[in-house]
């Protein structure tokens, strides 16, 4: 007589969290960059605990699922927003120098080569995954771009291509709560 025991996964889809937490964040910073305000301490504080943590939380879960993607993505960009939000406080309140130009360039450049790589990973998900991945690489890229110029048009562009990049992490992540909540497709994600 033989036995056989089967796990089944029950635990939570943690991506949307981990997209709301990247997509809000990303929202508010390029409400920052397109001119419509200043940075401060909202977008900062988003920064450590939802960007950051947030995303932290639902990389760990991703790997008890066995997600290496979601790991990965979530786990980095988590870690991508406290760097930040350490970057722009470190140099201001003066706990140690604060980053060149070009040292930030090259942080934003490092940054969007990542996420284009994670984008060619994205080719075989949906398209609203897709859409995330190739908005961010090019948002890196634009201010990077923007840091190594100096350009405020390059600046004011690169907010309202974040924006973008940021709400349709924002669809994308209720999307998937809306669909697994009604069992079927309510809010196409392309898939």
């Amino acid at each position: 007589m033989s036995e056989e025991t089967r796990l089944v996964d029950t635990t939570a889809n943690p991506a949307p969290l981990g997209l709301m937490g990247f997509g809000m964040t990303t929202v508010l910073l390029n409400l920052h960059n397109a001119g419509i305000y200043n940075l401060g301490t909202m977008v900062l504080a988003m920064g450590v605990f939802y960007g950051g943590l947030a995303q932290i939380f639902a990389g760990w879960m991703e790997w008890k699922k066995g997600n290496t993607f979601g790991t990965t993505a979530f786990t980095s960009y988590g870690l991508f927003w406290l760097t930040l939000v350490f970057l722009i406080l470190g140099g201001k309140h003066g706990w140690f120098n604060a980053a060149t130009e070009g040292g930030m360039v090259a942080y934003l450049f490092m940054w969007g080569l990542f996420t284009f790589v994670l984008w060619i990973a994205t080719l075989k998900h949906n398209k609203a995954l897709q859409t995330v991945f190739l908005t961010l690489w090019i948002l890196f890229w634009l201010l990077a771009i923007k840091d190594a110029t100096g350009s405020a048009v390059i600046g004011v562009i690169a907010g309202w291509e974040g924006l973008f990049c940021g709400l349709s992490a924002v669809y994308l992540a209720l999307a998937q709560v809306v669909n697994e909540t009604y069992g079927k497709t309510v809010m196409p994600i392309g898939e």
